[in-house]
C-alpha cells in the first residue's frame, strides 16, 4: 500500500512558483496538514535554501524549526544533492558532515540523496553521515532516457545505494519521462533485486505521470510523491486529492484521511492567488515536447524566461533542438540540477553565438575535467579538447580533490556569527550569505533588497545576451542584462 509524500512545501511551488512561497505563508496550515496522514512532507532542500537567502531574506534553518513546532505526526523530508548538498558544486567532506548533522539536529528526518550523474561516489559519504545521525535515507536514482541508459543500469545504481546503507530507493523522474509500462517493470524488478521499498517521484510535464503512478502502485511502489491541487500538475507532481481517491477506490489504501482535504486545499487556493504573478502559464501546461527533448519542466520554464527577457524567443526551438546534442556531447548526463542548468546554458550559447562551443561556460569545462564525477558515457573528445585542451582529467572521487573548508568559512563569517548554521550558509553561498547578514543589520535595506529580488516583468529586448546559471552570469556581447538568479527548478 503506497505511502504519500506531500511536495507542496518544496518541489510543487519550486516547479510552478520559483520557490518563492514564504515560510510565514506555510505556518498557518501546518497543524491541519499534519492531520492528513502523509508519510512525510518534503519541505526543505532543493532550491529552498538558496531562495530563502537570496530572494526571501529568510534564515532557511528557521523554516525547519517553524515546521517542527507545528508538525508532530508527519516526518520532515529534504532533497539533498549528494556532495553538492543544496548548492551547485561539490563541497568538502567536512562541510557535508556539518550540514547533514545540523539539518538532522534541527529537524529533518528523511534525506532524499541524489547525484546528477548517478555517480555513487558522490552520494556515499552523504548517506554514511545521514545514517550515522539516525536519519531515514532515500537513495535516489535519476531516471532518464538515452542510448546508454537501460533498466538494468538503474537497478545497478539502486543496488549500490542499498549497499551504501539506503533504507529506501527513490526513482527520480525529473522530466516526467517514465511511462506506465516502464514504471511497472522497473519497480517490480528493483524491489525484487534490492529487497528495499521503492518510491516513485515524477512530474506531470508530459502528462504521463498520473497513469505511471497508478501502474507503479499496482506494481508495489511503497511511496509516491504528490502535490495538493492548487500547486499540482504541469511541471509539478500529480494531484494528491485525485490520486488518493483513485488508489483508495482500487483497494490500494494510502492511509490518507481525505476529509481534511477541503480545508487545506481551500487554504492553498487562496495562497496561490498571492503568488500567481510568479507562475508562467507554460508551467501549468502539459508539453509533449519534453518527450522529444527530455527537458525537465523547471528547466523549460527557466529557459523561456531567459529568452523572453532578452528578446530571443525566436531562437527557442533551436535551443530546444540543441539541448539533446549538448547532452550527448557531455556523455548523456541526466538533466537535473546542476547538469540541467549547465546543458541548457551551453545549448543557448551555442545557438545565439551562431557557433557551437565558441563560448564554453566554466561548468562545462569542469564536467570535462571530471570535477562533477563520472558521466554515463564518454564525453565527446572534440569538446574536451575545446574545453580544457591537454589538461589532465580527474578520475578519482571529485571530493577527494577538495581540502577541508570549515575552518576557513568559520573565520570568514566570524564578524557576523559564530553559529554553525550561519557558517554553513556562508560555505554554500558566500556572497549571498554576506548580503543576507548585512541586510539583517538594516531593516530598510532588507526591505529594499527583498523588493529588488522579486521577479520583474520583461523589459525592452536587449541586443546583448547574458545567460544565467544558478546566479552566475555569462556574457555574450557588450553589456550585462540583469537576470534573476536561477532557482534550481529542475529538481
Amino acid at each position: 500500500m503506497p505511502k504519500i509524500t506531500e511536495t507542496i512545501f518544496r518541489d510543487a511551488h519550486q516547479s510552478l512558483a520559483a520557490t518563492r512561497v514564504e515560510t510565514s505563508d506555510m505556518i498557518p496550515i501546518l497543524e491541519k496538514i499534519d492531520q492528513v496522514g502523509y508519510w512525510s512532507l518534503e519541505m526543505w532542500g532543493g532550491a529552498t535554501f538558496d531562495t530563502c537567502l537570496r530572494f526571501l531574506f529568510e534564515n532557511p534553518w528557521q523554516r525547519i524549526r517553524e515546521f517542527k513546532k507545528h508538525i508532530k505526526k508527519t516526518k520532515l523530508q529534504m532533497l539533498l544533492r549528494g556532495q553538492n548538498l543544496v548548492g551547485y558544486k561539490h563541497y568538502a567532506d567536512d562541510i557535508v558532515e556539518k550540514f547533514i548533522t545540523t539539518a538532522y539536529e534541527t529537524g529533518i528526518e528523511v534525506f532524499r540523496i541524489f547525484d546528477a550523474l548517478n555517480d555513487i561516489r558522490n552520494m556515499e559519504y552523504s548517506i554514511k553521515v545521514a545514517k550515522k545521525c539516525g536519519a531515514i535515507v532515500q537513495g535516489t536514482v535519476n531516471y532518464t532516457i538515452s542510448p546508454v541508459h537501460k533498466l538494468q543500469s538503474f537497478i545497478d545504481v539502486a543496488n549500490q545505494l542499498r549497499d551504501c546503507g539506503s533504507d529506501i530507493i527513490c526513482i527520480k523522474d525529473m522530466a516526467g519521462l517514465i511511462s506506465p509500462a516502464v514504471a511497472s517493470e522497473l519497480i517490480t524488478k528493483m524491489k525484487k533485486e534490492t529487497g528495499l521499498p521503492v518510491c516513485l517521484h515524477s512530474h506531470c510535464t508530459t502528462g504521463m505521470a498520473p497513469i505511471s503512478y497508478f501502474k507503479a502502485a499496482e506494481a508495489g511502489a511503497d511511496h509516491l510523491d504528490t502535490a495538493l491541487s492548487p500547486f499540482s500538475s504541469g511541471t509539478s507532481q500529480p494531484t494528491t486529492e485525485t490520486l488518493v481517491a483513485v488508489l483508495d477506490e482500487a483497494g490500494l489504501k494510502t492511509g490518507i484521511d481525505s476529509k481534511h482535504f477541503s480545508d487545506v486545499t481551500r487554504y492553498f487556493e487562496t495562497l496561490k492567488e498571492k503568488y500567481q504573478y510568479l507562475i508562467s502559464p507554460l508551467a501549468e501546461r502539459i508539453d509533449v515536447r519534453a518527450l522529444i527533448y527530455q527537458v525537465p519542466g523547471g528547466m523549460f520554464t527557466n529557459l523561456v524566461s531567459q529568452l523572453e527577457k532578452q528578446g530571443a524567443m525566436d531562437k527557442f526551438e533551436a535551443v530546444l533542438a540543441e539541448i539533446p546534442k549538448v547532452r550527448e556531447d557531455l556523455g548523456w548526463v541526466p538533466l537535473v540540477t546542476p547538469t540541467s542548468q549547465i546543458v541548457g546554458t551551453q545549448a543557448t550559447l551555442n545557438v545565439i553565438t551562431g557557433q557551437r562551443y565558441k563560448v564554453i561556460i566554466q561548468e562545462v569545462k569542469d564536467i570535462c575535467k571530471g570535477l562533477y564525477g563520472r558521466t554515463p558515457a564518454p564525453i565527446n573528445p572534440e569538446v574536451i579538447k575545446l574545453a580544457i585542451g591537454d589538461q589532465p582529467r580527474i578520475t578519482s572521487r571529485p571530493a577527494d580533490t577538495i581540502a577541508p573548508e570549515w575552518d576557513k568559512c568559520k573565520e570568514a563569517v566570524k564578524k557576523y556569527s559564530d553559529k554553525d548554521e550561519d557558517i554553513l550558509s556562508y560555505a554554500l553561498f558566500p556572497q549571498v550569505a554576506i548580503e543576507y547578514f548585512e541586510a539583517l543589520k538594516d531593516p530598510m535595506k532588507k526591505a529594499k533588497a527583498a523588493e529588488a529580488g522579486k521577479p520583474s516583468k520583461p523589459t525592452h529586448p536587449e541586443k546583448q545576451f547574458v545567460l544565467n546559471i544558478d546566479g552566475e552570469k555569462y556574457e555574450v556581447g557588450i553589456a550585462e542584462v540583469a537576470l534573476e538568479g536561477a532557482t534550481g527548478a529542475s529538481c
